[in-house]
């Protein structure tokens, strides 16, 4: 197994996850650029796997379809429901926590993780080249940062984040926009003895994709929040900060 960046519109990530031949791409925001990587990659296109139905994660699903028939489409329960009619037609599976989907000799688990919508999900890979693991969060959790509360709420979106906190250190966090400067200029604000996010600042290097659980945990002041009146009070905060 291996994993392709994909950068889609002005700093949307989608990625190609591909084994054996065969891809799958999780949040296609438009399709030009997934096609012009499986031809570079040489590979297949099985699967579309979408972390939630907003317009800048699912855009490019339609024609994918339709220039690949056949290949599944997976989204949560959900979610489902919220996305517009000619994307929903072509949604072949919907999950909910737990449930697995594969990819040739690979499979990962489904992670629900509400509060940027209700019906968020997550992607996890335990395995993945060198060791170590791998899950792909769209808009819930960013590289020293989170999504906004769209849908959710305060106590369901902190819960998601510390879910995903536990997954082991090593963990490579594949995330669905490159707003991590942005992020990390909110984190030392919000800790500014923070050594961790001034040495993450000092090393940046973009794409910034992908992090780890591991530098989260460091990093992340809305992981970090001691609890759901500190993460609520910070997303506040981050909302309104430049």
């Amino acid at each position: 197994m291996r994993v392709v960046v994909i950068p889609c519109l002005s700093d949307n990530f989608a990625y190609l996850i591909i084994d054996a031949g065969n891809a799958a791409v999780v949040d296609p925001s438009e399709a030009e650029p997934i096609e012009e990587m499986l031809r570079k990659e040489g590979v297949a296109l099985s699967a579309i796997w979408l972390t939630h139905h907003h317009w800048d994660h699912v855009g490019g699903v339609a024609k994918l379809v339709e220039a690949h028939p056949g290949i599944s489409v997976v989204i949560s329960k959900i979610d489902a429901e919220k996305l517009k009619e000619e994307t929903r037609r072509c949604i072949t599976r919907v999950v909910e926590e737990h449930d697995k989907v594969s990819l040739g000799n690979v499979s990962a688990r489904v992670i629900h993780n509400p509060g940027h919508t209700l019906g968020a999900i997550s992607f996890h890979f335990d395995n993945h080249p060198l060791g170590r693991g791998s899950v792909f969060t769209g808009d819930t959790l960013f590289a020293a940062g989170c999504g906004r509360m769209f849908e959710g709420d305060p106590e369901m979106f902190y819960a998601a984040l510390q879910k995903l906190a536990q997954l082991p250190d090593r963990t490579e966090v594949y995330f669905g926009h490159e707003y991590t400067a942005a992020n990390l200029k909110f984190a030392a604000a919000a800790e500014p003895d923070n050594g961790a996010v001034k040495e993450m600042q000092r090393r940046l290097r973009l794409p910034s994709t992908p992090s780890t659980i591991e530098c989260e945990r460091a990093t992340n002041p809305f992981i970090r929040a001691d609890d759901v009146t500190e993460f609520a009070r910070l997303r506040e905060w981050k909302n309104s900060f430049k």
